[in-house]
């Protein structure tokens, strides 16, 4: 592989989502890892044919880490493929994509995991990383083979969009799953209590005459899953938390100590059930969008440290499945490519600091995931961001790399540009 020369960020507010800090100062990358960071990087202490990048007090942070995407290969390019996907996780700062397993044919055979990571090797601007199947085909009957999938390069086990539902095979799987000390990283929802359902319950679905999903819906199988981690002390990370019954039971595992982790989709953290305005369906989402208190009480566990991560949930719909009656329509929104300037609102409106929300979509995640990226030090792959966190925009969805456009953010306001992604030392975005 080619020697890339090296280059130098000087000028930059330089965030440690570690520490949780921020500092001026500068970054040096050579040979694709970070050679210097810190107050004490000047343009007199560079390497010889370096390239200066002045940033001008722009931000300086490692790439994003999203737990949670959809991307159509194999079987659904249309949707999406990697090569797409990758293009806009870069140009919006995300250096390292998790990719979810419901793809055709499922991601529970090792070979359908080796075809991802050699396509993500041909094709991807960012690294790629496979989620496999908690059981075969999908079906939620028969564990799949967990061991064999890790060993072939599976990063974390979920069955796409649905929860195990029979809690004898959750409990095997988690067992499997232990003794290979494998991520289980499910979506939890109860499809007897949510099937039917559209939108959140309550009075705004009534009044659109949408039939309405309770929150119980979610929390009653992530209450079933966080016992199961008690009994099985497998890794776990609820992949979408939405409602503050779900925070209080992630809250009461974390107080006795269980070995489990939550993150929140930026959707559910920066939207509420009135975006949802007159039947839009870009907004249909799964788990839906909830009432404004319940969005808040998601901000403040976001600040609190109760939520770990935050995810894009990216979920590419063409236009076939979008434009159609919205209790038709299927649910999901793109947002890899949005997922930074949308949570930067929350730093706006002073809820959460910067540093806090960098370090929920760096550092943790690869924390949970045992990824050694995510962090501003010496000797860390050099998968760094640059960025204007207050550069206003309007959102054109003809402007973005996904292959669909069904984004929850058409025309809206936003801040923070993305100047910059280096992927190991390359140049994946500028």
């Amino acid at each position: 592989m080619p020697s890339h020369p090296p280059i130098a960020f000087v000028n930059a507010r330089l965030i440690d989502p570690v520490q949780e800090t921020e500092t001026r100062g500068g970054l040096i990358v050579i040979d694709g890892v970070i050679a210097g960071v810190g107050s004490a990087v000047t343009r007199d202490q560079l390497p010889a044919k370096a390239r200066v990048i002045d940033c001008e007090g722009d931000v300086v942070s490692p790439g994003l880490v999203d737990m949670r995407a959809f991307v159509g290969e194999p079987g659904a390019e249309h949707r999406e493929t990697i090569a797409s996907a990758s293009a806009a996780a870069a140009a919006g700062g995300v250096t390292t994509l998790i990719t979810r397993p419901d793809t055709n044919p499922p991601v529970d055979d090792p070979a359908v995991v080796d075809f991802i990571l050699r396509r993500a090797r041909d094709d991807a601007k960012v690294r790629v990383h496979p989620a496999a199947a908690l059981t075969k085909g999908l079906g939620g009957e028969e564990i799949a083979e967990i061991g064999l999938l890790a060993e072939a390069g599976a990063i974390a086990f979920c069955d796409g969009a649905h929860s195990v539902a029979d809690a004898r095979t959750m409990r095997g799987a988690m067992t499997y799953a232990r003794d290979f000390d494998a991520l289980v990283a499910p979506v939890c929802e109860d499809r007897s209590l949510s099937r039917e359902g559209v939108m959140a319950e309550g009075l705004r679905a009534s009044w659109l005459g949408l039939p309405g999903v309770p929150r119980e819906a979610e929390t009653i199988v992530l209450e079933r899953d966080l016992r199961l981690v008690a009994l099985t002390g497998a890794r776990y990370h609820a992949a979408l938390i939405s409602n503050r019954l779900s925070l209080e039971a992630m809250a009461r595992a974390r107080h006795a100590g269980w070995p489990a982790t939550c993150g929140a989709s930026i959707n559910h953290l920066t939207l509420n059930e009135l975006d949802v305005g007159d039947y839009r369906t870009f907004l249909k989402l799964m788990p839906p969008l909830r009432a404004e208190d319940e969005r808040m009480a998601l901000v403040e566990a976001v600040s609190a440290g109760l939520i770990d991560i935050i995810c894009s949930d990216h979920d590419p719909q063409d236009v076939e499945t979008k434009r159609l009656p919205f209790a038709e329509a299927a649910a999901g929104a793109i947002g890899v490519e949005t997922m930074l300037s949308a949570s930067l609102r929350l730093v706006a409106g002073g809820h959460v600091t910067l540093p806090r929300l960098i370090r929920a979509m760096t550092a943790r995640p690869a924390e949970i995931l045992r990824l050694p990226v995510g962090r501003l030090a010496v000797g860390a792959p050099a998968d760094v961001i640059r960025f204007d966190p207050d550069e206003p925009y309007v959102l054109d969805p003809g402007s973005l790399h996904s292959r669909c456009r069904n984004t929850p953010f058409d025309a809206a306001r936003l801040e923070g540009r993305v100047k910059m992604t280096l992927v190991a030392g390359r140049v994946a975005h500028e």
